[in-house]
């Protein structure tokens, strides 16, 4: 019999990435193929299914997976569809019924990028043994995970941690999303580009903008509002969860060294036991690293004799 084999899959807006592992997390390979994510997305899922096999049978002839980890964009409840932007047509528990038929007898577990990517920072990086924790990501778009007890909390349907939808004022009180701002079209790093770009065309990403902000005041004042709205949310959010760390992570944490302290003192000042603030361990690329880790912790889970070639 040989040895099982353990599946994780990436499934971004534009492409697919998928890597295998044995089941001590020895990486076998890996390879990328695009979406085409406008033929549907069940074209997508054959892709990726398509993608694991022709990888499987470079790096691990005969074998078979025993578990299955995805980490997908958006959000994952049973409205998913209508929640991702970069994934029309998805949801959760249709990507993990179509695998599961894929790869019969392996365990698949889905999840956001930024949940998985918080497991992998409670697993292996700087949540670990921090009990409750905060992952905060801080990309394209705005969301946290929260760790309780070394689990990732999914939420009852699947929204957990998507502070990204926000209301952001009183007024936004009894308006449907459609209606209002979004948290996270004010706070998040495209809201933030798409602002600086109309003060000074022709910057070239996060980290330039931040470190301009010395010789353009409209780009500080830019800066000192967004840092603001986000320390009011996440200040609020510490009080509830009473953390003991937060971890930042995402591509904005290029800038750490100019977001960090202004983070600090909103938490200092206003929460009576102030959490640790750290950047994360791994805090960019890391939806592959997560899915490999929930497909590790499905694997621990399986049957000895499940899905053994």
């Amino acid at each position: 019999m040989s040895s099982p084999v353990v599946l994780g899959f990436d499934i971004g807006g534009t492409r697919i990435a998928v890597a295998a592992t044995d089941t001590g997390g020895t990486r076998l390979g890996s390879d990328v193929v695009s979406t085409h994510a406008e033929r549907s997305a069940e074209g997508c899922l054959t892709r990726a299914v398509k993608a694991a096999r022709v990888l499987m049978e470079r790096v691990a002839p005969g074998r078979r997976p025993i578990a299955v980890g995805v980490s997908m964009r958006g959000v994952l409840g049973s409205r998913g569809g209508a929640l991702s932007p970069n994934n029309q047509g998805w949801s959760g528990p249709a990507v993990r019924s179509r695998l599961e038929s894929a790869f019969l007898g392996a365990r698949v577990r889905v999840a956001t990028d930024v949940m998985a990517a918080a497991r992998v920072e409670a697993e292996y990086g700087s949540l670990v043994g921090a009990d409750p924790a905060i992952y905060l990501n801080l990309g394209s778009g705005l969301a946290v995970a929260i760790v309780v007890g070394g689990e990732v909390i999914i939420g009852h349907n699947g929204l957990a941690g998507e502070v990204g939808r926000n209301l952001r004022h009183v007024s936004d009180v009894g308006r449907s999303a459609g209606d209002r701002i979004l948290l996270e079209e004010a706070v998040g790093g495209k809201a933030l580009m798409d602002q600086a770009l109309r003060v000074l065309p022709g910057l070239d990403g996060a980290r330039q903008l931040l470190s301009g902000t010395a010789r353009h005041p409209q780009l500080s004042r830019l800066l000192e509002e967004f840092t603001g709205e986000l320390a009011f949310h996440l200040v609020n959010l510490t009080v509830a969860v009473d953390p003991e760390r937060i971890a930042v992570g995402g591509g904005m944490v290029r800038a750490w060294d100019i977001l960090h302290q202004p983070l600090r003192r909103a938490l200092g000042a206003a929460v009576p036991d102030p959490p640790d603030l750290v950047a994360a361990d791994f805090p960019l690329n890391t939806p592959l690293l997560g899915a490999l880790a929930l497909g590790q912790a499905a694997a621990r889970d399986a049957p000895t004799s499940g899905a053994v070639a």
